[in-house]
């Protein structure tokens, strides 16, 4: 319980929980609701607006979010009032990010495979801010000794040579690696060193002259690829549901 207060509730992190919460639990009820349209069971039904458009809850979830979001800026880190916004805020961003492909592909993709990336979105994004979360957090917190002030200092600096690390892995195509390695410092520092994905900007820059590297980096990316594609497909339709069978498209006359 110390704990608790001294590193989530006394930095203003108590808002970040509630959203944190509020998201994962919006996200699960609501894939949970999307399966037994699919499947005609329950109560649930699709909504329906005039002239028989379908309403996407991405909607209703963009209007929380904005609420939420003014709301927590309005409300500060402490408060009923942010703790509020923050829920509010969670709930709007899980409506949002399980129709993430939908947004980015301006599509109704919701059971194909390009939806996958809606789940791929929303398991980042929570581990991203489950990390942040319960990371040691060098700020916002009172009543510290020398020592104390020294260890958080020392933690800053890290924090600022980390996040150059995960500038860098951005930079060589590796957004997954990139975001989690905000948090974790080692992941930061190995995507940082290990060769770029060869459509990056890092491997058109650097590697413009390097034939030996542009070939390596191809092979790397190739059998990352092949092993965890794999895998990653199971989670995401273990999590969000399988899409549909995709028809085959017939042959093309020459």
């Amino acid at each position: 319980m110390g704990w608790l207060e001294r590193n989530i509730i006394e930095p203003g992190k108590l808002p970040l929980l509630l959203a944190l919460v509020a998201f994962v639990v919006t996200f699960v009820i609501t894939r949970v609701i999307t399966r037994l349209i699919r499947a005609g069971k329950g109560p649930f039904r699709n909504i329906s607006g005039s002239g028989g458009v379908h309403v996407h809850h991405v909607v209703p979830g963009v209007i929380l979010t904005l609420i939420g979001g003014f709301g927590a800026v309005a409300g500060g880190r402490h408060g009923f009032g942010s703790c509020l916004a923050a829920v509010i805020f969670g709930i709007g961003a899980g409506l949002v990010l399980d129709e993430f492909a939908l947004v980015l592909h301006l599509a109704d993709v919701y059971w194909t495979p390009d939806g996958r990336k809606s789940v791929e979105m929303v398991v980042l994004t929570a581990s991203l801010v489950g990390l942040l979360l319960i990371g040691f957090s060098p700020l916002g917190v009172d009543d510290l000794s020398e020592d104390q002030q020294q260890n958080r200092a020392a933690v800053l600096v890290n924090v600022l040579v980390n996040f150059a690390f995960a500038l860098i892995a951005l930079f060589k195509g590796k957004l997954r690696l990139a975001l989690v390695g905000l948090v974790v410092p080692l992941v930061a520092l190995i995507a940082a060193v290990r060769l770029a994905r060869p459509t990056s900007p890092w491997a058109k820059r650097f590697y413009r002259n390097r034939p030996k590297a542009r070939a390596r980096a191809g092979l790397r990316a190739y059998h990352h690829d092949r092993r965890w594609a794999g895998p990653r497909r199971a989670f995401q339709d273990w999590v969000g549901g399988a899409p549909d069978p995709q028809p085959a498209r017939p042959l093309e006359r020459r």
